[in-house]
Formats: structure tokens, sequence, C-alpha cells
């Protein structure tokens, strides 16, 4: 080590000077520089020095609170002169090795953050008589403090949470780089009581990430496609979601049924649904057409069916009750023979590893029907999700009749809960276009034909066109939340809406093939929030949205845009229009006898208001 380079711990606090940071991220943080410090010395001597100093010029530059004093000067003027001094191969290279040690900061504080949170989790009471500590349940004893229980449980069987993902144009992260990321923080998660060859040898996997991390362009070198930026949800949804979710609702459960949370039925349901844009927001962007739409649609059915395959299977393998200690009802005795009707290759195979376990090898074969459903073998394939969940609720209650009830509410729950969370669509894809782009396209068709028989139909109008056919096609495939919720952006009156009934009408030969679509407003300029609840008033008098509004229980969706109201009147008065807006809607829908759901079209993380 260079003489004038402080250690990796003394840097690190330097760093981190005059900012109240728990002890555990210091610590972290200068494990972190320390084996930044190694890789770039084994890369080469020369950038390890470089960093170095301009490490610590920037520490030098930020050491004194008080702004624009001759040493910060000082600093700055160094940083620049030796910044100046590389060549655009040097300067390439310094700029990775700080972007690696800035996302191993992340690291250190989200460790922090997790370690944190499951400390909190585990002081989760078992029993509705104590207090609740973590964030879900403080915030459902407050509801039950305020409006009683009774009440408290309607609401929460109302309970809905919709979070849709977006392809944000200011993330640009490479997937590579995410995995790099992911692997580095699950070593640090499990450096924790480690020592001897075991800390070693995590130690050596660490800088072999971070050499790897260090080595890899930041920044993707082409823009990712529809279909691929699809694949960001994929890798939340393995890595997060697809786990987590049913852990979210047994925490309501634990709370409200304390002891009896897992061998009773649940009180808490399946409230989670995301949605998404990526591959469906075709407004202003040209890369999304329908046969994306049907690409990316197809990645996420397929990907969600292998994880409830898996799943499906390692729930059945587990269960290994037998015949004597748990005895099948009857219903589950005709679910069987109903699967050797089917195939008896498959319930063959399956009596093959449960000879006298029919709970296990019912199950094992619809692991292999979720299989054969991705490939649409026609003869086994699960024709909906519905199905699926029929068939594990005749499951679950034939192991709660014989007593295994634990068995039936907890991993039989726990697959019940992720199918009805995701079904076999993974996320709702939400299509979204122009209200000027269905007008346009109206008029085209009634100039020229639906069928072009009076000329040649304009490319937009295909497409449009196109859109809705790919729209049925999902929710043939997938099911019809996979694709009913139909976005107009910048609706201005009803016709608007009207206009998206009638091009869904005119894009189908006949009337059983239009897909069900919830249309939804999107009011984002100024006039249009502002005439909102007049435009609502028209819209609800339409005869499509009436047969909707019967339907759902006179459920209807509208949509406040954030982004153009700011642009349109700046973010103060856009503020102040949106919450009137806000308010106005809520009115009317109570008076009209409606079920609103305000969908706020507000992007971004939910710490930066998202």
């Amino acid at each position: 080590m260079d003489s004038a380079i402080m250690p990796a711990s003394e840097t690190a606090r330097a760093l981190l000077a005059g900012f109240e940071v728990p002890e555990s991220i210091a610590e972290n943080m200068a494990l972190f520089l320390r084996l930044v410090r190694k890789v770039l010395d084994e890369y080469d001597s020369g950038l390890r020095r470089t960093f170095d100093v301009l490490l610590a010029d920037a520490i030098r530059a930020n050491a004194d609170e008080a702004a624009d004093t001759p040493a910060e000067r000082a600093a700055f003027e160094d940083l620049e002169r030796v910044i100046d001094g590389l060549d655009e191969r040097s300067t390439t290279l310094v700029m990775r090795a700080f972007v690696a040690y800035f996302h191993l900061a992340n690291i250190c504080e989200e460790n922090y953050r997790v370690a944190s949170l499951r400390a909190r989790e585990s002081a989760v009471p078992t029993s509705a008589d104590e207090d609740p500590i973590n964030d879900i349940t403080v915030a459902y004893r407050q509801l039950v403090d305020e409006c009683g229980r009774g009440k408290a449980l309607a609401l929460l069987r109302r309970l809905e949470f919709r979070p849709v993902f977006t392809a944000h144009p200011t993330e640009a992260r490479r997937k590579a780089v995410e995995g790099k990321i992911r692997r580095i923080a699950e070593l640090l998660e499990g450096r924790a009581g480690l020592d001897g060859v075991a800390l070693a040898e995590n130690e050596r996997r660490l800088l072999q990430e971070i050499d790897a991390l260090f080595r890899t362009s930041p920044i993707a070198h082409k823009k990712p496609t529809p279909v691929e930026e699809a694949d960001t949800i994929v890798d939340i949804f393995d890595n997060t979601l697809f786990d987590m979710v049913p852990d979210v609702y047994r925490r309501f459960d634990d709370w409200e049924l304390g002891e009896k949370a897992g061998t009773v039925p649940p009180v808490c349901p399946a409230f989670f649904h995301p949605g998404s844009w990526i591959g469906s927001d075709r407004d202003g962007n040209p890369n999304v057409t329908a046969r994306v739409s049907r690409a990316v649609a197809e990645k996420f059915r397929g990907h969600v069916l292998a994880r409830l395959a898996d799943a499906t299977e390692t729930t059945g393998r587990n269960l290994t009750l037998d015949a004597v200690s748990t005895p099948p009802s009857e219903q589950l005795m005709n679910l069987w023979s109903h699967q050797v009707e089917m195939s008896e290759a498959l319930t063959a195979r399956a009596l093959g590893i449960s000879a006298s376990e029919l709970h296990r090898a019912c199950m094992l074969v619809m692991a292999e029907r979720l299989r054969a459903t991705i490939e649409r073998t026609a003869d086994i394939m699960y024709a909906s999700p519905d199905d699926f969940l029929a068939d594990l609720r005749v499951v679950q209650s034939s192991l709660a009749r014989a007593g295994a009830a634990r068995t039936a509410y907890g991993p039989v729950q726990r697959l019940i809960w992720q199918t009805e969370t995701f079904g076999f669509h993974l996320v709702e894809m939400e299509f979204r276009q122009h209200s000027l782009v269905h007008s346009r396209a109206l008029e085209d068709i009634r100039e020229h034909g639906r069928w072009g028989e009076r000329g040649e139909l304009e490319p937009m109008t295909r497409e449009v066109i196109d859109t809705f056919r790919a729209i049925a096609q999902i929710q043939r495939r997938n099911g019809v939340d996979a694709a009913r919720r139909y976005i107009i952006s910048f609706t201005k009156s009803a016709q608007n809406v009207a206009d998206v009934y009638e091009l869904a009408h005119l894009s189908f030969a006949h009337e059983c093939d239009v897909p069900v679509l919830d249309v939804i407003p999107l009011f984002e300029q100024v006039e249009d929030l502002e005439n909102a609840v007049s435009t609502l008033d028209d819209m609800i008098r339409l005869p499509e949205v009436q047969r909707r509004l019967a339907e759902t229980g006179r459920r209807l969706e509208v949509m406040l845009g954030y982004s153009d109201s700011s642009k349109d009147a700046g973010p103060t008065s856009a503020t102040l229009v949106l919450h009137r807006a806000q308010a106005e809607i809520a009115r009317w829908a109570e008076d009209s006898g409606i079920d609103l759901v305000l969908m706020h079209g507000r992007g971004g993380a939910v710490g930066r208001g998202g």
C-alpha cells in the first residue's frame, strides 16, 4: 500500500464523515473498498493509484462543512488536474472503478435495510392480542382500532394492490450488471458468522464477482427490445415476487388468526395484482406492435406456468401422507379418476412414485398438466387457471377433511395464493394508445372499409386492428385478466371511449371474438382534468360501459396523469388541479353509485413519489 493512502477502514469513515451511518454500513464499505483496491491492483497498479488519488481528493474536497473554502477549491483543482491528464481508456477504466464502488456502497445500505427489516419481522406477534410491530400489521391494527374487526376484515377482503411495471427511460443498467450486484449482495448477506475456510471462500467469491463487475461495461451497447425489457419483470418475479407475495398474505393471517393461522381457511385474499406497460404501451412507441405484445405475453405465460409447475411438483412430492393416516375424499378420488381418463401414462408414472399416497399422485399429475399447458398439449393441458385452482381446492379440501389441516392451509394454500395472484399470465398487461390514433383509424375505416374494400388502409390503422386481435388472442391463451385494461391517453370526451369500443368491434368478423375490455380514460392536461366529471358522466351512459359496470359490480377505473399535467401547468398548479379533480371524481362516483378505482400515473420508485 502506498504510504500516502489511508487504510480502507479509515477511508470509508472519511467518506461517511458528517453522516450518521450505522457501524455495519461503515464496516462493509471498508471491506468493499479493500476488495476493490485489490481487484484494481491485480488489473493495473497504476489504475489503483489513480483511483486512490481521486478518492483522497474527493474526501479533501468535502472535508469542510463550509462551502467554497480554499482547501475545497484546491482539492477540486487537484481532481480536475488528475482527470485532465487521463487518456480515453484510462478515463473509462477509472469511471468503471468508481461506478463499481458506488454499486457496492448501495449494496451496503441495502444489506443494512434488509437486516433491520428482518429484525423487525422476527418480532411479529403470533397472537391477535399482542401489539403488531411490522408495518403491514401496524397499518391493519390501526384499521381495526378505527372501524372495528368486522369492518376491517370486510375491507381486507376488498383490498387490491396493483403496481404497474414500466420500462423507464432513465433505467440504463444492464441485466448482466444486475446479476452481479445480486450475487454480491447474497455473498455479503451470507458473510455474517463465517470464519476460517468459509470466510476465505466467501472473500474469494466476492473478489471474483467484483472483478467481473469492474470488467463489465455498465451501459448496454444497444437499446433493449420490448421483449427483452420483459426480462426485467421475469427477474423480479423469480427473485422476489413469487415467494414473497404469499409470505405477505400470511402476515395478515398470522396477526388476525394467531396460532390458528395455517390450520384454518385464510382470511387474507390474494390482493396483489401486478400490471405491466412493457410490451403493451404503444403511445408514442413504434417499437411496441401487436406482434411484440403477443411475444411478451407468451414469455410471461411460459415463465409463470413453469414456476407453478415446479412449485406444484415440489408441494406434491412432500405430500407423503398415505391413505391410512389421511384417507382421500370422494372428490379427490373422482379427480384421480378424471386424471386416469385423461392420461393413463401420466397417472401410471405418478402411481409408481406414490402408490398409496393419492394426494401426492394427484399433485404430480397436476404438475405435468401445467407443463403440458406450456406446450399446448390439448389432451391434458389446463384451459384456464380457474381449472387448476379447482383441482388445488379439491386436494386442499380432502386434506382438511382428513385432519391434515396444516398441510391443507400451509403449502397447498401457498400454491393457491400464488396461482390466484399470478394466474397463467404473471402480470396484467395494460394497453395504452393516444386518443387521436383511434379517431384517425376510424376515419380511415369509414373511408376505405374495415377490410380495405374501398382502398388500402393506413399502416397505423392496420396496426390498431391487429392490436385488438392480439388482445383477444392473449385473453384466449392466458385468461381475460391478462389483457383487459385499455388506457386512452389524452382523453378529452366520452367519444374517445366510444371510439375504442367501436374499433374493437370492427376488428372482428364475429361478435363472439371481441375481447373483454375495461376502457380506462387517462386525464392528463389541465382542461381535461377540469372536465373529467362531465366526461365520466357521459361515459357511463355508453352501452358497452353500462354492460361492463353491470358485470363488475359498477366498478370503474380512472387514471390521472402527472407528468403531462406538470408540463401543461407547472408542478404546483398541476398538483392543485389534480387534487381538486380527484376530489370531484370521488364525489361524482359516490353520487353515481360507482365503485371507483383511481390509478395514479406517477412513474418511478415509491420513494420518489411513484
